[in-house]
């Protein structure tokens, strides 16, 4: 279930104590003005962190620390460049530049400073989202929460002091370089490396990128050199909106993208947007538009974007999936179908597509098609893990065959697989106790409500386990809490809440009821009964 809230009124350092004592795992996505990071989380353990549009200082850092030449670090740039989909730690790796063990200690050094440079954001949002893992290609790590709080409340602290002198990056500062001469000062490392960058040109941004220094590091040693006077602030780098750019697209791009992964889809739409007022039909940020107005369900809207997006040809095969999904949600299947023969067609080994077309299937009523599609989606998978809803539709697909205890072992596998997955919970239930497992079932259900409280069927199917063993006061408030989420649940929920309030002599309440199950159900001749019998007994 996701977590969310405002850093004015839970600290970062709060949450991840949180997370950390409930040993979740997920992503904790962090907003603060234009600024996007995020924070993995294995078992209540750090494993990877990073911001979004910072500069990666991993090969600044390997080159000032000796680990790699600066020969090295640009022949594996320049690899990067063409191979986008690969880190560049995982490039020096392959290339015996450095050990993966080395790497993996700087690649922790990078990520503990993400944390601690995201600890000093007082201001903004935080959401967490369960069983959210990172890119495959990520390198991670194992990190206990609590030992980064005693040194990112000290660099909180700091930073406050820093900020009087540095209340942002697009500063430029001049060195009095007679003052620092008369002077001869003993300066750190740090401080010597940004003498010798500091030009009355560069702002700290670009002193942070030039020294591959970390945000902390460069803001302690300008501030210790205004303080004893030899830095002087000549003035501000040109704002960003008055620069068009690649780097600029590509700012506000990978805004966008994470937005979207955090769910903030106004927030997306609004970056994706820039984009498109700098670079006019960019394919990139298009793409992603239609994906948040299938995420609000705008269905035809979707449609006629992505349609739009395949007049231009040069699109690839999961534009035509994405146009499949909302053909298929606003019933045109044939349409959806021939959208999912040209995504197959374009990229056939694609899980996704598959599983796609499975379900399709399975709204069209072909159940056979519908079990050989999923069965192939699931071998092209491979090792790497099923989705929640490929579970789904699997254990749906084998228990309209009537093959229940399939469906119980798909659903048990992708409990196992997706632990906080209440609807494969709730369908792990229904299967059970059409089995005749009935206190499994119920257990089943009663976990489902722990991961979503939300979910109204979840308490409506609970209430009715309750219900069939006689433990009528936890059935009426199972089925209150149903219909609380969900009024026009059905008759059936409100029948039994009539039956349970008559057991209470609440007659009046009964009566409502069983007069709401004939609302939604106006030939329910059961409840017709009762409240005709209540009358006359009345």
């Amino acid at each position: 279930m996701a977590i969310k809230g405002s850093l004015n009124e839970a600290s970062l350092p709060d949450v991840l104590q949180l997370l950390a004592m409930g040993k979740k795992s997920g992503c904790l996505s962090v907003t603060h003005r234009q600024n996007f990071g995020y924070i993995y989380f294995d078992k209540g353990r750090i494993c990877y962190a990073s911001i979004v549009n910072r500069r990666d200082r991993l090969g600044d850092i390997l080159v000032k620390n000796g680990l790699i030449t600066q020969a090295q670090l640009d022949q594996c740039v320049a690899v990067q460049s063409r191979q986008r989909d690969k880190r560049l730690g995982e490039i020096l790796v392959e290339r015996e530049f450095i050990a993966r063990e080395e790497l993996h200690r700087y690649i922790r050094i990078q990520i503990e400073e993400a944390v601690y440079y995201l600890f000093t954001w007082n201001q903004g949002t935080f959401n967490f989202e369960a069983d959210v893992a990172p890119d495959e290609q990520d390198f991670l790590v194992s990190i206990n929460p609590e030992s980064l709080l005693l040194e990112g409340a000290r660099r909180v602290d700091e930073w406050s002091l820093i900020e009087k002198k540095i209340p942002s990056f697009d500063l430029v500062f001049e060195v009095d370089r007679n003052r620092l001469q008369e002077s001869a000062p003993e300066l750190t490392a740090e401080q010597e490396t940004l003498v010798r960058l500091i030009d009355g040109k560069r702002d700290v941004a670009g002193l942070i990128d030039e020294s591959g220094l970390g945000e902390f590091d460069v803001g302690k040693s300008l501030y210790g050199l205004i303080t004893a006077g030899f830095l002087h602030r000549v003035g501000r780098t040109k704002p960003a909106e008055t620069v068009s750019s690649d780097a600029r697209v590509t700012e506000h791009r990978n805004l966008g993208v994470a937005f979207y992964k955090a769910g903030m889809l106004d927030e997306a739409v609004r970056e994706f947007r820039r984009v498109n007022e700098l670079r006019p039909g960019d394919e990139l940020a298009t793409f992603y538009v239609g994906l948040v107005l299938l995420r609000q369900k705008r269905w035809q809207d979707a449609v006629t974007l992505f349609q739009q997006m395949v007049s231009r040809r040069a699109v690839g095969a999961s534009v035509y999936h994405n146009l499949a999904y909302a053909l298929e949600r606003l019933g045109r299947f044939d349409e959806a179908s021939d959208a999912l023969a040209q995504a197959m067609r374009m990229g056939s080994n694609d899980p996704r597509t598959l599983l796609s077309a499975g379900v399709l299937a399975l709204r069209r009523g072909d159940i056979i098609e519908a079990d050989v599609l999923l069965a192939e989606a699931a071998t092209n998978w491979e090792r790497r893990p099923k989705p929640a809803a490929w579970y789904h539709y699997a254990a749906l697909t084998a228990a309209l065959a009537n093959d229940i205890d399939r469906a119980i072992s798909v659903l048990s596998d992708g409990v196992a697989a997706h632990p906080h997955a209440a609807v494969l919970l709730n369908n792990l239930g229904v299967a059970l106790e059409r089995r005749g497992r009935v206190s499994d079932a119920a257990s089943t259900f009663e976990r489902g409500t722990l991961e979503d409280a939300t979910l109204p069927q979840l308490h409506k199917n609970l209430g009715d386990t309750y219900y069939r063993a006689g433990r009528y006061d936890d059935a009426l408030e199972s089925y209150m809490r149903a219909v609380k989420h969900r009024p026009n649940l059905g008759a059936d929920v409100y029948l039994k809440l009539g039956n349970l309030r008559y057991r209470r002599q609440e007659r009046e309440e009964a009566n409502r009821c069983w007069k709401r199950a004939l609302e939604l159900e106006p030939t329910n001749a059961i409840a017709r009964t009762n409240l005709e019998t209540a009358r006359r007994v009345g």
